[in-house]
């Protein structure tokens, strides 16, 4: 597991050393916090980060947790604010990610003599286009994102799905 955490932890590392200054398309630099993926199939948790690179630029990266899964994934989003709005913004973006499954579990039917461990372990790997829209509350350093983000998995029997969507909720850095 130390394995999966690690490149986490080193973009965290570069993601705080860096000394670009954003500017007014993103309502923060740096945001932490709770990250929801739900729609067809399990619903997964987990903590993410945010930070903008600048301009329109921002990358996102999270570790979500389901039943038997792990998923790690980055992203990289174009933001742009709304104009006549106090915090609000739009974003399109895409990223990959990767999926830790691991499917191993005592099989115990009561119609198999047989019992056996059922080990079917692999990792995925997937593109996760998003479209979406996040809100700053105004002089608060609160901040929350609802998107569109269909999952293409590439890998171990490639299929799209389309009813995936993401929920954020961040506390803000600087």
């Amino acid at each position: 597991m130390k394995k999966v955490f690690l490149p986490f932890l080193t973009l965290l590392i570069l993601l705080f050393a860096a000394n670009e200054q954003a500017n007014a398309q993103t309502p923060y630099r740096t945001a932490i916090g709770l990250g929801v993926d739900v729609g067809d199939g399990q619903s997964l948790f987990g903590p993410q980060i945010k930070h903008s690179f600048g301009g329109e630029n921002a990358g996102n990266a999270q570790v979500l947790f389901g039943d038997h899964i792990t998923v790690l994934g980055v992203d990289y989003s174009y933001n742009q604010r709304i104009a006549g709005t106090n915090g609000l913004s739009w974003y399109v973006g895409v990223g990959p990610q990767l999926s830790f499954i691991d499917h191993g579990k005592w099989d115990d039917d009561w119609y198999d003599d047989d019992k056996h461990w059922d080990d079917d372990d692999h990792v995925d790997f997937a593109i996760r286009p998003a479209v979406g829209l996040e809100f700053r509350i105004p002089r608060t350093p609160l901040a929350m994102h609802f998107d569109w983000k269909p999952w293409w998995n590439l890998s171990h029997g490639s299929h799209f799905e389309p009813s995936r969507f993401s929920l954020g909720f961040k506390f803000v850095l600087k």
